[in-house]
């Protein structure tokens, strides 16, 4: 279930923004099918995660801002945990 939420919300708001965001989108449906092919599932966690460990591996400044990016998107559609 958190898969095809996670999938959703985020495939929603990429495809509203058109053309604004093509890496982004090119990353995060990288990592989305890496992880639904390393653990079946997906997170928003786990989506966060990979990007982080991206963010910590590469030394290329137009990639670590296409990262950035990706990250404020990511984090900007978690729902906030319940309490």
């Amino acid at each position: 279930m958190q898969q095809n939420t996670t999938e959703s919300d985020l495939q929603s708001f990429l495809h509203s923004t058109g053309d604004q965001f093509d890496e982004e989108k090119q990353v995060i449906g990288a990592i989305v099918k890496s992880l639904l092919t390393e653990r079946g599932r997906v997170t928003n966690k786990a989506i966060i995660l990979s990007l982080i460990a991206e963010l910590e591996s590469t030394n290329d400044i137009e990639q670590l801002d296409v990262l950035r990016n990706c990250l404020e998107i990511v984090v900007g559609r978690t729902p906030d945990d319940d309490k």
